[in-house]
């Protein structure tokens, strides 16, 4: 692999989440109003690949299965995250971080995000006219990592926001690369028809700090709420998780921070330096995590400890301000040493394979050794378990 794409490779261990606050805020930006637009605008520039069998998926098993077994192809082979949203005509989406393509000539590389399409039976990439890699890097090289996808319906079609986070590299080496801040890409996908980009935006100056919290690590709709999780830790550690904290605002006030109040413990304040943290950082969620709601329960879902960690647990509340407390440990998803296989990044899906007192969850798996993905890419793809909910 030559030393660009070698670059390219990282370990997806220390990056500062996307807010999906992020990607409302665009989805926002563009929403043709209902009562003026009732029809997709067309747009092109994107197409997909050919339908790449899954075979029938009705359980966590199957699931499973086609990520063991399935080859995939020169635009597809393996990639991190998988964040998913179920479409409005039953197909889910994916997005994908660092994703092993072949290049022109066959040689084997990494474009910084893709994205997959999946309907009963049949699994397509989205390509760009290009190939690279879907929400394309800036003239200076700054790419882009997708953390979060949401959806807003419209008739005959969704805008889809995928919350992004800026990264450059800094060397050679698999940790040698540095979060800048959030960005938004925004998609329109016609019911039945082929994503296509219709912008990016960056949210603010580039910056690596990780002191402040980057709302948006999760976020939960309820009714005209958006509720905007923050995590936060101390600008040089290394190990350990997150602290959580959160906003909220109205729909249509997304787009002015302004009007966002921020959870003090008993109100909505103004300031932003009001919110009080929901959990500690220390032994706590990883920087990208779950929260959503199930039966008038909250769920927060993550790893605690970060990469470094080994519980998957969940964190239950009677409201999305929290407290979440009585946390429970459902699954152990251990990084390992001697292999150099990592395991990091739970999300929840709960609208996938819906069953009562559980909720599916994915983990991203990579290692630290570029070559053992570049030998066998399947050690490079998301892996899915079914957890038990907590009383």
């Amino acid at each position: 692999m030559a030393g660009t794409s070698t670059a390219w490779w990282r370990v997806r261990v220390l990056a500062i989440v996307l807010p999906v606050a992020a990607v409302l805020l665009g989805v926002s930006y563009v929403v043709p109003s209902r009562s003026t637009s009732d029809a997709a605008p067309l747009v092109e520039g994107a197409s997909e690949t050919r339908c790449l069998p899954t075979g029938p998926i009705a359980s966590v098993t199957d699931l499973n299965r086609f990520v063991d077994t399935v080859r995939g192809g020169p635009d597809f082979a393996g990639g991190d995250v998988g964040a998913s949203v179920r479409l409005q005509d039953g197909r889910d989406l994916y997005v994908f971080g660092d994703t092993l393509r072949a290049r022109p000539g066959g040689q084997a590389g990494f474009v910084r995000n893709s994205m997959l399409v999946i309907a009963p039976g049949c699994a397509q990439v989205v390509l760009p006219a290009g190939h690279g890699a879907l929400v394309p890097d800036r003239p200076d090289g700054v790419g882009y990592w997708p953390m979060s996808v949401a959806r807003v319906e419209r008739p005959g079609y969704d805008l889809v926001g995928i919350g992004l986070q800026r990264v450059h590299t800094t060397g050679s080496g698999v940790f040698d690369f540095e979060a800048l801040g959030p960005a938004t890409a925004i998609l329109l996908v016609p019911r039945g028809g082929v994503p296509q980009l219709l912008g990016v935006r960056d949210l603010g100056p580039d910056s690596p700090d990780t002191t402040r919290p980057m709302w948006g690590a999760a976020a939960l709709v309820e009714g005209e709420w958006v509720y905007l999780y923050g995590t936060a830790r101390p600008q040089r550690a290394t190990a350990g998780g997150f602290s959580l904290r959160v906003a909220r605002t109205r729909v249509d006030d997304l787009l002015d921070p302004g009007r966002w109040r921020y959870w003090d413990g008993s109100r909505w304040r103004r300031d932003p330096a009001s919110a009080r943290q929901l959990l500690p950082a220390g032994d706590s969620v990883s920087q990208t995590l779950s929260v959503f709601e199930r039966n008038g329960r909250w769920y927060a879902v993550s790893k605690r400890g970060e990469f470094l960690g080994s519980d998957l647990t969940v964190w239950t509340a009677s409201s999305p301000t929290g407290p979440f407390g009585d946390a429970t440990v459902v699954a152990h998803i251990p990084s390992e040493a001697t292999s150099g296989t990592l395991r990091y990044m739970p999300l929840a899906h709960p609208d996938l394979l819906p069953e009562p007192g559980t909720v599916v969850v994915s983990y991203s798996e990579n290692n630290t050794d570029p070559a053992r993905i570049l030998d066998d890419p399947r050690r490079y793809r998301p892996r899915f378990l079914r957890v038990p909910l907590p009383d």
